[in-house]
């Protein structure tokens, strides 16, 4: 396991931050951390990058205790914060250097982490020139210089425009390929294009630990239908699998079935059967946005 993370608990006074969190993430896995703001998630990462201690619990990184081995932990970690701490007036490839120095890299690593992260062609430039996008690829280069086995990214891809987000976005799948990747996000299409796996918390409690394919594979479906008439509720309720009838507008109504079946002819015959008209229908599946919603809400 390269991240082993047992009952964290970090209070802040009488403020619970986290709550008993475990879980574990393999070599090689790229895992999407996921929470409202307040959730807990930078604690989180704070803790397993050594820069805070936990409360209560043991985090392990690839072997090595967070709270009895820092210094073993930040060799084989890479991070990068929310808050990208550059310094402006220095420009790229003396930025890196300057941490290169840090961790005693060659000159031929620095040039090497400098085309990786795609920064060849602003090398020469200031970092306060730099778009947002290419200030992120600073940070990323400077968490990359020590080649780490374990990549910490807390909200990497934050203001960023939609070509800068795709540009990140393939960078850290890119990456992925070779290290063992933990980042936090917003963006939902995000993790659905690089993780494979999420881990959701909220109020500092562990909701929900899956592979993205089980999450796509569930067997709720949600189809939204038109019929031609008004329907009452107690109608709908005829209907095999059916969990829920939430009533849209008037005559169209959202469905959502717990069934592997193909709901979406039954619900034809139903009004067939019942002498009403089916003008649209259209599934609308459960994503991971949703259900991001559903677990987190309130």
């Amino acid at each position: 396991m390269s991240i082993v993370v047992e009952n964290i608990t970090k209070t802040y006074g009488s403020q619970k931050a986290l709550d008993a969190i475990s879980f574990s993430i393999n070599s090689g896995e790229i895992v999407g951390f996921l929470g409202p703001n307040g959730a807990g998630k930078s604690t989180m990462m704070k803790i397993i990058t050594t820069y805070i201690n936990p409360t209560e619990g043991v985090v392990t990184v690839n072997g090595h205790q967070v709270a009895t081995e820092p210094m073993l932990v930040k060799q084989s970690v890479g991070y990068l914060p929310e808050h990208n701490p550059l310094y402006l007036d220095m420009y790229v490839r003396e930025y890196v250097q300057f941490n290169a120095s840090v961790h005693k890299v060659s000159k031929e690593r620095i040039e090497q982490v400098i085309e990786q992260v795609g920064l060849t062609p602003e090398a020469h430039k200031k970092i306060s020139q730099l778009s947002k996008g290419y200030r992120q690829r600073v940070g990323l280069a400077a968490a990359l210089l020590h080649d780490p086995e374990v990549l910490i990214l807390d909200e990497p891809t934050t203001g960023l425009d939609p070509n800068q987000l795709v540009e990140i976005r393939g960078l850290i799948k890119e990456i992925g390929k070779t290290k063992t990747v933990l980042f936090s996000t917003h963006i939902m299409q995000e993790v659905e294009a690089v993780c494979d796996r999420v881990i959701i918390i909220n109020k500092g409690k562990l909701v929900i630990d899956k592979k993205l394919n089980e999450l796509k594979s569930n067997e709720q479906q949600i189809l939204e239908v038109e019929f031609d008439l008004r329907v009452e509720e107690q109608l709908l309720k005829q209907l095999p699998h059916l969990t829920t009838a939430v009533n849209v507008f008037d005559t169209t109504w959202q469905l959502t079935f717990n069934s592997q079946e193909d709901m979406r002819s039954v619900v034809f015959d139903f009004a067939h059967d019942n002498g009403l008209k089916l003008l649209q229908s259209s599934q609308k599946n459960q994503d991971l946005e949703s259900l991001f919603r559903s677990l987190t809400k309130g």
